[in-house]
């Protein structure tokens, strides 16, 4: 369960680090013209920087704290956290008649972090 668990933590960590560094380094503009990013044209510039801080630091919450086992309550918090965060983006994806699948597919990942390391699945 611990390599299913640190997988999981090391794909999510990848891909929210990925996606929250495009956001903050990239203008609003850049983001529209990218594919798959309609949904930017309905949030400011500055919501959409927030939603990449917010990526980059869920995805260091879900590496660090459980590695250095320095408050490591903090992985699960921010699995959570990153849960919460794609939920509303597969419901503004469904909103839009897109797809949501890879989105809800994180937030399912970021929940078995959550209750695997919170000592839930155990």
């Amino acid at each position: 369960m611990d390599f299913a668990l640190w997988a999981a933590q090391g794909f999510l960590a990848v891909v929210f680090l990925a996606a929250g560094l495009m956001k903050l380094t990239q203008s609003k503009a850049a983001l529209e013209a990218r594919p798959g990013m309609g949904y930017v044209t309905e949030r400011t510039a500055l919501e959409m920087k927030l939603i990449g801080l917010a990526e980059v630091l869920g995805s260091f919450g879900l590496i660090l704290p459980w590695w250095r086992q320095t408050l490591p309550l903090l992985t699960p918090m921010a699995a959570v956290g990153l849960a919460v965060l794609m939920i509303g983006a597969a419901a503004t994806h469904l909103r839009r008649k897109e797809s949501m699948a890879f989105t809800a597919g994180l937030a399912v990942a970021a929940l078995f972090v959550a209750l695997g390391r919170g000592g839930l699945l155990n």
